[in-house]
């Protein structure tokens, strides 16, 4: 991840270092995901609290995921539209 910008609710649009780009929506990754660190970005405020860091978004409470799993998003995001 080289470049992310919050767009609304829990979308991100994410530009990566293979040039490959798109949005990609966590609703269901925050939603469903039962660990507490992830359950803190339910809340939009603290959802949007972000910044690229070591290839990927890191949020304030240490929360990330893998660039590779926001990649795949992204395409999965992009192929159901």
């Amino acid at each position: 991840v080289t470049e992310a910008k919050y767009l609304s609710d829990y979308k991100i649009e994410i530009v990566f270092n293979d040039a490959s780009h798109g949005v990609v929506d966590l609703l269901s990754t925050v939603s469903g995901d039962k660990r507490p660190i992830v359950r803190e970005l339910i809340n939009l405020s603290d959802f949007r609290d972000f910044r690229v860091d070591l290839d990927t978004i890191v949020w304030r409470n240490g929360c990330d995921f893998a660039p590779e799993y926001l990649h795949q998003k992204m395409l999965h995001n992009s192929s159901s539209r």
